[in-house]
């Protein structure tokens, strides 16, 4: 969102704060979970891949808020399952960093990208392998993760896991053949 004494981009006018200040409750309606109200403000014509000032989306607001309907209900009317943020991270990554399986698995059940990497080649298998999110590992690595991808440092999944202490997580992923 831009500041209400900047100019639009498409128009060169100020926003209407009337309308700033709208779009704040519908990213409200995203972080609350709020399925129901998001389909019908979507179905008004708020666009399904509306993004904040940050550049999340409704859906990446929902998913880092653990919100399993309203992260169902967003792709269902037209959301990206990979639209990336400002800083390049995706809705499965922000929702395996936070530990909501359930978001994973919804994201993947519509399309979401299982590497979901981030610019510097982190992808929400490295992301769950941190935090020893075994559970979200399991359902990334079912769903065809690359247990191989190394990010702009060369460390894989393992050695992030190695890193953080993570054992369950080390120990899946040598199971794995890692």
């Amino acid at each position: 969102m831009t500041n209400p004494a900047e100019p639009s981009p498409s128009s060169g006018q100020p926003i209407d704060p009337r309308l700033l200040d709208l779009a704040q409750q519908v990213f409200d309606l995203a972080r609350r979970g709020d399925a129901a109200m998001l389909a019908a403000v979507i179905e008004k014509g708020v666009p399904p891949n509306l993004r904040n000032d940050n550049g999340d989306s409704l859906l990446m607001l929902a998913s880092y808020h653990g919100h399993v309907d309203a992260v169902r209900t967003l792709p269902e009317r037209g959301a990206d399952p990979d639209l990336r943020n400002n800083n390049g991270q995706t809705p499965i990554a922000g929702a395996a960093f936070k530990g909501f399986d359930g978001v994973v698995e919804t994201l993947l059940a519509h399309g979401a990208d299982v590497e979901g990497a981030s610019p510097d080649g982190r992808t929400a298998l490295m992301v769950a392998a941190m935090f020893n999110r075994t559970t979200i590992m399991d359902l990334l690595i079912a769903h065809g993760a690359n247990l191989d991808a190394r990010d702009v440092n060369g460390a894989s999944a393992l050695d992030a896991a190695g890193r953080m202490g993570a054992g369950e997580a080390q120990a899946r992923l040598k199971a794995q053949g890692s």
